[in-house]
């Protein structure tokens, strides 16, 4: 059978969240209710996927170690994961669960009903907050490129996103222009860095005993070879 060639697949998405649009989405977000501005802020910091955030049970949720569990079976992996809350996302969770039961869902609608379909809702927010279209699992990539650019170790990552193999992980790691700016930035401050501090160990050398003498006896051959010639001469050799 003859082999015919393939075509490479690309259909990776490369959407993500800026900084100065979160605030404007956080507040378009705020506006049309708690669970959604709680969930906003869970997906950002955490990268979690969708089912994960609409499915999460107050008693997932531990407020005294201010953690957030997910049990094994319920993730798409089917491997449990705990990470610790930020300092935003805490008050947000705390004020979600107040007065539920374990079994309750975090995220409901102002009737008590759970979230299922919010598509529509969640595109007028993005329309509002500048960003239409912006998809939720776009806060998933924004997630895991916000953990890589403050220094958190991929394995460490990982494990709060959920991600399971390094490769998938890496498709989600998006490098833009900031970040190359950044790069570029940081190796012009270490360079600097560098410079600087060869020419304070140059300009704080000690002297040397030479450099006070007349420029007649600097080398030490100068001051040798006359005495060694003079005593050469005046003392006999038997």
């Amino acid at each position: 059978m003859p082999s015919f060639p393939t075509l490479e697949e690309n259909n990776v998405r490369t959407g993500f969240l800026k900084d100065e649009q979160y605030e404007a989405l956080a507040k378009a977000c705020a506006e049309e209710g708690l669970w959604l501005r709680a969930l906003l802020a869970v997906a950002y910091n955490f990268g979690w996927r969708r089912g994960e955030l609409v499915n999460l049970r107050v008693r997932q949720i531990d407020l005294a170690s201010r953690t957030i569990r997910l049990e094994a079976g319920e993730t798409k992996k089917r491997q449990g994961r705990l990470v610790k809350m930020t300092e935003a996302v805490y008050p947000l969770l705390a004020a979600c669960v107040v007065s539920k039961q374990p079994e309750d869902y975090v995220f409901i609608r102002e009737d008590g009903s759970p979230i299922r379909d919010f598509r529509k809702l969640w595109a007028n927010v993005c329309e509002e907050a500048g960003v239409p279209g912006l998809l939720l699992h776009d806060l998933r990539r924004t997630g895991v490129r916000n953990l890589r650019r403050l220094g958190v170790a991929e394995s460490v990552a990982m494990k709060i996103s959920g991600h399971k193999t390094s490769s998938v992980f890496r498709r989600y790691d998006i490098t833009d222009e900031a970040d190359l700016a950044d790069a570029a930035a940081r190796l012009d401050a270490k360079r600097a860095e560098r410079t600087e501090k060869e020419l304070i160990e140059k300009h704080t050398e000690a002297p040397q005993a030479s450099q006070f003498l007349p420029d007649e006896f600097r080398h030490s051959s100068d001051i040798v070879t006359p005495i060694s010639a003079t005593l050469a001469t005046d003392v006999k050799i038997n």
